[in-house]
């Protein structure tokens, strides 16, 4: 080969390679907003990034997200947004809000392509989001009796109000949505189904914001929860959405119990939140009902990096299992669902490997999962009591269940699903259904 050969053909692979260079670089930045990232966007973040919304910014417009497009380039690159915490080779979810790389590629290029809008004309049309809710119009809203006065400082109790439903016929609730009004202190909030002749805080006045007394008992399981779980709120939290045929009962008669954890910021406020129910337009055919696995009963030792806890529900009766939702505080490090059959057998439905508190998520299996009677919900988790959690309040701190976000919780809440008719009682055994360690 001459030398004027080989130069040709060295010129000609510099010119291959620029060549591809180029078309790389036209390609990142042929990827527009209103062509290529709104559409990503509106399916998968505009639920929060909206006004009134849990997300700080909106990203509705393009005006809206160009000044983030290099916060949003590394948040996807490196999957913090949007959350979405289990691991993929356990289970599947209808609810997966993990980006595709399609999409995490799709808005790297359009930010290191200047993040530029593209054709107006190329523009999906807007969401029609229900303006104040992220569930159809309520049929009936249960506000707060009164504003709650939430001093600039210290260390709020958590708050209990009772507040009766009224309702003189039962009532089938297909979509549930609570609504913080200060978004900025209010940790989270629950409302509980009281039924008709319950016990369980009789002396409470309706109306009126009280602290639930605590047990004298240092041997009572101060886990244990209320059944009747209809719907809450905490970031990353979503409504209670249910498909047709399926709903909550609450009977006639019913009080909500409305539960808030209130946290101070410096500056005193007032909060006025709200719940709100769309009802079922004819009786279903599947009753859903929330219930957990817990364990209350654990004690962290100061520093220990690896604390298990283990909880398990057993079923006395054939039903569907629906969705998980592992609930920890800040030294809550990991997280799992297994099944274990009557035969033995073993499954893992759900492993959360780093669990973040900050995102309170429900995990929805893409197909429910008929359990057999005597099939147990097993949960263990993991707990991180040492220095370097950064999210540890005391590492020198031996920790118990408590209320409070430097205290600890263990519950993996779970939705069951079954035949309208058939009576709660019979989803449960005779004998205890939480395991401690």
């Amino acid at each position: 080969m001459t030398s004027e050969s080989c130069g040709a053909l060295v010129l000609s692979s510099i010119c291959f390679a620029s060549g591809l260079f180029s078309a790389e670089t036209s390609d990142a930045r042929a990827v527009t907003f209103t062509r290529d990232v709104a559409p990503v966007l509106q399916k998968n973040c505009q639920g929060c990034h909206r006004p009134g919304e849990a997300a700080p910014f909106s990203l509705l417009t393009y005006e809206q997200a160009r000044p983030w497009a290099k916060a949003m380039k590394e948040a996807v690159r490196l999957k913090k947004m949007p959350p979405w915490f289990a691991d993929p080779h356990y289970g599947r979810f209808s609810n997966d809000r993990s980006l595709s790389q399609q999409d995490i590629d799709t808005i790297v290029a359009w930010a290191d392509g200047g993040a530029p809008q593209g054709d107006p004309k190329d523009m999906p049309a807007p969401v029609n989001w229900v303006e104040g809710w992220s569930i159809p119009k309520p049929d009936v809203v249960f506000e707060l009796p009164r504003a709650f006065e939430i001093p600039a400082t210290g260390t709020i109790e958590y708050q209990k109000v009772v507040v009766p439903t009224g309702f003189t016929e039962d009532k089938w609730v297909q979509f549930a949505e609570a609504r913080p009004d200060d978004r900025a202190r209010v940790h989270h909030m629950i409302a509980f189904v009281r039924e008709p002749g319950s016990q369980w805080l009789k002396s409470a006045e309706p109306g009126v914001f009280f602290v639930a007394p605590k047990s004298k008992d240092d041997t009572a399981d101060t886990s244990a929860l209320p059944s009747d779980f209809l719907v809450g709120y905490a970031p990353g939290q979503p409504p209670e959405m249910l498909p047709p045929g399926q709903a909550k009962l609450i009977k006639a008669g019913s009080d909500l119990v409305l539960e808030i954890h209130y946290t101070t910021n410096g500056t005193a406020s007032r909060d006025r939140s709200k719940f709100g129910l769309v009802f079922a337009q004819q009786p279903p055919r599947e009753r859903v009902l929330t219930l957990s696995a817990t364990n209350g009963k654990f004690r962290i030792p100061p520093g220990d990096p690896n604390y298990r806890v283990d909880a398990e529900f057993e079923l006395g009766t054939t039903v569907k299992l629906a969705g998980l939702h592992p609930h920890m505080h800040g030294r809550g490090k990991d997280f799992e669902y297994r099944v274990v059959y009557p035969t033995g057998e073993s499954e893992t439905l759900l492993r959360v490997p780093h669990y973040n508190w900050h995102w309170q998520l429900w995990y929805s299996l893409a197909s429910p999962l008929v359990l057999p009677k005597g099939t147990k919900i097993e949960c263990t988790a993991h707990f991180d009591n040492s220095p370097n959690n950064p999210d540890n309040a005391d590492p020198k701190k031996e920790v118990l269940w408590g209320d409070q976000s430097w205290d600890e919780m263990m519950v993996g809440f779970f939705n069951l699903v079954f035949d309208a008719k058939m009576p709660v009682k019979d989803i449960f055994v005779q004998r205890a259904t939480v395991a401690h360690k």
